[in-house]
């Protein structure tokens, strides 16, 4: 960690209750029981998306088609929602921290930005109107998500900017140049896949990055039993990412200061070797 000291509610406890979150197991019964016990406002919520998940399982072919299946159902409800802020105040504080983070750790106005997940552009306006004109591709599985993104490019006048948003149906970035970003960013996507998705994006994403380039994503920890919880959040251990980035050949790590942040998501960092000289 950057820090080791802090006020309430700054970095020492916002490590401490990541180191809490990365050990529990969210499928097992008991944590359920008890959660249910917690929180009983939340009892028909999740009673609901059980439903949901069987009709799903039922109906669609792959998990892709299944999220954009639970995509579809959120975004009707609420497009801040879908992307899993509550309010439209969590929605703006959640892109400006990307944004923040992000500029902090490299991210300048000339680079070529791809962002996987860009949903209704949270923090993807922001990245927008930061990026020189035409450097920032956005693309999506949900063609409902990317219909409230262009409504944010309307709603902040960002049109002249010339972002590309890009409905795809799988992670395999076919229709993408390569050698072309310099930035790659997804945040809350791999929190939502199963490994062979994550295997899939991690065996294209070189072709399209440039000499130099990286690539953050963040994505729900554990400290345990791998785990998933109706097929919507996954579980994973830094390990089992990182190596599987590194048989993709990229160097990866932990940014450990994202940890002191107000999110529940962890994020790593890939990279790869430049061209030797």
């Amino acid at each position: 960690m950057t820090s080791t000291t802090g006020s309430a509610g700054g970095p020492v406890r916002n490590r401490t209750d990541a180191a809490r979150r990365v050990r529990v197991n969210r499928a097992r019964l008991v944590h359920k029981l008890r959660y249910a016990r917690s929180h009983p406002d939340r009892i028909w919520p999740y009673l609901r998306r059980l439903a949901r998940d069987w009709r799903l399982r039922l109906t669609t072919r792959g998990h892709t088609a299944y999220y954009r299946g639970v995509m579809k159902a959120d975004t009707a409800k609420s497009t801040t929602g879908a992307v899993g802020s509550a309010t439209r105040e969590r929605w703006l504080a959640l892109g400006q921290m990307q944004f923040d983070y992000l500029v902090r750790h490299g991210l300048t106005p000339q680079d070529r930005m791809l962002e996987i997940g860009c949903g209704n552009l949270r923090a993807g306006w922001r990245f927008i109107e930061h990026l020189e004109p035409g450097h920032y591709h956005g693309l999506d599985i949900s063609p409902d998500i990317l219909l409230a993104a262009a409504d944010t490019l309307a709603e902040r006048g960002l049109q002249d900017r010339l972002p590309r948003l890009i409905l795809v149906r799988d992670l395999r970035l076919e229709a993408l140049p390569a050698s072309y970003f310099t930035v790659v960013h997804a945040h809350s996507v791999f929190s939502h896949s199963p490994i062979e998705v994550i295997d899939e994006c991690l065996a294209h994403v070189g072709r399209v990055m440039a000499p130099g380039a990286f690539f953050d994503f963040t994505f729900d920890r554990t400290e345990g039993r791998e785990h998933h919880v109706l097929r919507e959040d996954f579980y994973y251990r830094t390990e089992t990412l990182t190596a599987l980035a590194e048989r993709h050949g990229f160097t990866a790590r932990l940014m450990e200061d994202w940890e002191e942040l107000p999110h529940k998501q962890s994020k790593i960092r890939l990279t790869r070797p430049g061209p030797t000289a």
